[in-house]
């Protein structure tokens, strides 16, 4: 049961963007580019309150805009707008979500209220959700990069999990420069839901890879 829902990120065949951005040097244009560019085969959605398009793909205003019911939300949008985003994702049938932004529980009690109100409304919808305050999540098999770090990743047997971002961004520079390779690589941030006992639990069903 710990696994529920978590197909939906890590194997999703959609992906919503919200806060993409078109401004060089973002994290909503760093995690565009990644989405669009590596080699992810699924449909990516850009949201964006103020454009249309963004990197040459049609912008929406909001998730219920959206023409299709995708299976990740991915949220870099500031703090203070992430419990609506993530009812309306909610109520429109999205499972997976991924919480890029930060300041929630680490910025005081302002934040801690608004993780309160992300946890009720999780509940409501069934959703799973990792981070917030995360890097997000790599699937190399599937040229899934799902976090601002622009580095591609060769597919390996071993899944990488770490709370810490910078832990997680410095390993994965080592990965690189060693020739190491993953399976998976997930910075679980807060941990609003999604915990390192769930990801042991997920990845160790498959047998070709291992967690750590």
């Amino acid at each position: 049961m710990n696994s529920l829902n978590l197909d939906s990120i890590f194997n999703p065949k959609s992906i919503a963007l919200i806060g993409a951005s078109d401004k060089v040097g973002s994290v909503g244009y760093i995690l565009m580019k990644n989405l669009t560019e590596i080699g992810y085969s699924g449909h990516v959605y850009p949201v964006n309150i103020r454009k249309s398009e963004i990197l040459g793909l049609k912008a929406y205003l909001s998730v219920s805009k959206l023409p299709d019911i995708v299976d990740l939300a991915i949220i870099a949008t500031p703090a203070s707008t992430v419990p609506d985003i993530i009812e309306e994702c909610g109520t429109c049938g999205i499972k997976g979500i991924i919480i890029i932004s930060a300041g929630f529980k680490e910025a005081g009690v302002t934040g801690k209220i608004l993780e309160e109100k992300i946890r009720e409304i999780k509940k409501k919808y069934n959703m799973r959700i990792i981070g917030p305050n995360c890097l997000g999540i790599i699937h190399p098999d599937i040229n899934l990069n799902a976090t601002f770090i622009q580095k591609k990743q060769k597919p390996g047997s071993i899944a990488f999990i770490s709370q810490s971002g910078a832990l997680g961004s410095a390993i994965l520079d080592l990965a690189t420069h060693e020739n190491i390779k993953f399976s998976n690589f997930v910075s679980v941030g807060s941990m609003i839901d999604v915990d390192f006992g769930d990801l042991i639990d997920y990845f160790g069903t498959d047998q070709k890879q291992e967690a750590f």
